[in-house]
């Protein structure tokens, strides 16, 4: 078994999902996750390219969010397209980023994961609210590198 499929149990992978839909309930925002080994390069930058080729930037309001995980390097970002980045904060993810990483240190990989995600479909709430004509751009499932 590689490092990427010990992470998470398929269990827990299925309860990601789920946290990834109730928070699209809360949000037109379009939440992924992606799960690796290792990078070649910084976390942010290996996350801005995992972002690209997910085609997370072709959302219609530029609002999808990656959670990328690197589990050998021990890293985590999570990272809002550039519609996002023009209405929030530039300390907008901070909270999240801590929240997830508290948990990943206690051991606790899924629980860090559900909790952001909830954390950030609620946070996008403000800027992105949920419409009834939404519609699910991106795909729910964890992607694996």
């Amino acid at each position: 078994m590689t490092n990427v499929e010990e992470f998470l149990s398929n269990e827990e992978e299925k309860k990601i999902i789920d946290a990834i839909q109730i928070a699209e309930k809360n949000t037109s925002g379009e939440i992924r996750v992606h799960i690796e080994n290792s990078h070649n390069t910084s976390c942010l930058e290996r996350a801005e390219d995992v972002f690209h080729i997910l085609r997370m930037d072709n959302t219609k309001n530029e609002n999808g969010v990656l959670f990328y995980v690197s589990v050998e390097d021990k890293e985590f970002a999570v990272l809002g397209d550039k519609g996002i980045d023009r209405v929030t904060p530039d300390d907008f993810w901070d909270s999240i980023k801590n929240r997830v990483c508290g948990e990943f240190a206690k051991g606790n990989n899924a629980d860090g994961l559900i909790l952001g995600i909830i954390e950030a479909g609620q946070k996008l709430n403000k800027f992105f609210p949920y419409q009834s004509d939404d519609k699910n751009e991106l795909p729910d499932e964890i992607s694996k590198g």
